[in-house]
């Protein structure tokens, strides 16, 4: 019998129970309650009424970006991100959160700079980077911290 993974759904927030062996064959699943997809293969967009949710109840690691729309790194970034998003997941679900929208979770986390990284396993921050990087760089450094 498989281990059941907490997975929160990117569309209603709601925190589900997945067996690990249907996130490894990449089926993902779906949310018992609104029925989407658990996993798309894009960033969930974060804000401060989810983000401890989807940080804190995941099971799976997640990877956030933390960002701004004036930032020309973090535009730059932006497709990078969501290729890694297409490759990584369902092994690690990538977030993005807008830091001029939730400011209080960047200040939290002592979010200096910005594009920011912060990878997190069962809530806890596990490693950070700071600045753009090209896909090899991102795939690699996740890999390495995971």
């Amino acid at each position: 019998m498989s281990k059941a993974l907490h997975v929160v759904c990117p569309h209603c927030d709601t925190v589900n129970r997945a067996p690990a062996e249907k996130l490894a064959a990449d089926e993902g699943g779906r949310c018992g309650r609104c029925h989407k997809p658990l996993f798309e293969g894009r960033p969930v967009a974060l804000t401060a009424g989810n983000f401890d949710t989807h940080v804190g109840r995941s099971d799976v690691p997640v990877l956030v970006d933390f960002w701004a729309a004036w930032c020309g790194p973090c535009q730059m970034m932006a497709p990078v991100f969501e290729e890694a998003a297409r490759r990584l997941e369902p092994r690690v679900r990538l977030a993005k959160l807008d830091t001029d929208a939730a400011p209080q979770v960047a200040g939290r986390l002592g979010i200096r700079g910005i594009p920011t990284l912060i990878l997190f396993r069962e809530g806890r921050e596990v490693a950070r980077t700071s600045g753009a990087m090209d896909l090899g760089r991102l795939l690699a450094w996740v890999e390495q911290h995971l």
